[in-house]
């Protein structure tokens, strides 16, 4: 079992010990092995939407435990094959892909229609895959930062998938159409059987204001969630809250002061209330790699999710971005702080 307290070096005490006042525990729909009978038998999803969704939560180191840990490697559209792979070339293969999830206890792999097309019938029946469908390209010049369909569900549904997933980058001039077409996939998807994760991010130049970038904060950031669970997104990957409040900074939009003044003693709690409380697990991302200490940030990251009732991390370029061995190490000792009963939703 890796050795938590020491990964987090000055901050274990505080990290550990630090129970949210604003909204307590009590209040959520808390991760658990019975969470998708406790909680989502209720929703209007199919009993096909439901089986893959256990699907998730039965798979991997994690299985059992209701929480989740996915591999998501869809970067080489965004960032470039060159800036993804070039540290580690052999994922350009995406049977590497799919070995690393494997080998690393990954509760599902998330990738993109081509990759996981091309190794589908070696892959698919041996651990869940989740499509995603668009993506902001940026060998466009100048660039433009959009969120364009890869992939029919259709598709999705062909290769075996479990479910699909999709951006919508709330805040920008285009987000009312992604907002739209995200909306009629996840029909679909669910249609079909699919479960469906939404990658609810925040892009836009205003959003940064007197050196802080506000699309971190957890005001915004859980507004984005909330409009991520009214199109039925059944997970929200959501980068982890940094700072708060973007509201008042950017002087726009509606809040309350109550969000400032006692709901967010935690700020990732702030982020699953806004999951419908929960009842849509949060899984914070695991960010870009930065070097020697990627290890202690994403178990950082873990604790901080689990602490606030989230159900996982999903964790990319940390991971494949470095020697496989290594890679596999830093996916199991995330998966470890969900596995430690000591670190708990306080």
């Amino acid at each position: 079992m890796t050795d938590v307290h020491s990964l987090l070096g000055d901050e274990a005490k505080d990290l550990l010990t630090h129970t949210a006042q604003g909204i307590p525990k009590e209040d959520l729909h808390l991760p658990g092995p019975d969470f998708v009978d406790r909680v989502l038998t209720t929703t209007d999803r199919s009993p096909r939407v439901l089986r893959n969704l256990q699907s998730i939560f039965d798979h991997g180191r994690l299985a059992g435990t209701g929480y989740l840990s996915i591999l998501p490697v869809d970067q080489g559209i965004e960032h470039s094959a060159a800036s993804a792979f070039a540290p580690n070339p052999r994922y350009l293969d995406p049977e590497n892909i799919a070995e690393l999830a494997l080998d690393g206890g990954c509760n599902a792999v998330a990738s993109t229609l081509g990759a996981l097309g091309a190794v589908s019938r070696r892959y698919a029946h041996r651990i869940p895959f989740i499509v995603k469908l668009n993506h902001n390209e940026l060998l466009t010049h100048p660039n433009h930062y959009d969120q364009i369909m890869f992939g029919t569900v259709q598709q999705c549904f062909d290769l075996g998938a479990a479910g699909v997933g999709a951006t919508v980058y709330f805040g920008s001039e285009h987000s009312d159409r992604q907002l739209r077409e995200v909306t009629e996939a996840f029909a679909r998807a669910h249609q079909l059987g699919m479960f469906t994760v939404l990658w609810c991010y925040l892009r836009n130049p205003a959003f940064k204001k007197d050196g802080i970038d506000y699309a971190v904060s957890a005001d915004l950031t859980g507004q984005a969630n909330h409009l991520g669970v009214t199109i039925e997104a059944d997970i929200v990957k959501q980068k982890q809250a940094e700072n708060n409040g973007g509201y008042r900074a950017l002087a726009f939009g509606k809040t309350h002061d109550l969000v400032y003044d006692r709901l967010t003693t935690d700020l990732t709690r702030w982020q699953v209330a806004n999951c419908y409380m929960g009842r849509t697990g949060l899984i914070n991302s695991g960010g870009a790699s930065t070097g020697h200490d990627d290890l202690a940030q994403a178990v950082r990251t873990a604790v901080i999710n689990k602490r606030a009732g989230g159900t996982g991390l999903i964790t990319g370029r940390k991971a494949f971005q470095r020697p496989t061995i290594e890679g596999i190490q830093l996916l199991h000792a995330v998966q470890d702080v969900y596995l430690d009963d000591s670190i708990t939703i306080a």
